[in-house]
């Protein structure tokens, strides 16, 4: 985060990454979650996230699907709200 970007611009920014991650499911699971958490992140957390959006998207996928966990630097409370996150398909 720039020292002139406000909270609410970098949260724009993190939503637009997070439905634009590059495959359909990782755009999906990313942008919704964004979607339902991003507001009521913190500055500190906001941090956590867009740390967690540089992480390769399988490896990413990976956690969510339990295939593998997510090493130390990723085991906080962002990664854990992602990973307890629930998909529901728009008119589900």
């Amino acid at each position: 985060m720039s020292e002139t970007e406000t909270i609410e611009n970098r949260r724009k920014r993190l939503r637009f990454r997070s439905w634009h991650r590059g495959t359909k499911e990782m755009d999906l699971l990313m942008g919704s979650f964004a979607d339902a958490h991003l507001d009521a992140l913190g500055k500190d957390q906001l941090d956590r996230y867009e740390a967690l959006l540089d992480v390769p998207e399988p490896v990413v996928y990976d956690w969510i699907l339990g295939r593998a966990a997510p090493p130390a630097d990723y085991d906080h409370d962002v990664t854990k709200l992602l990973l307890a996150f629930e998909f529901h398909a728009p008119g589900r």
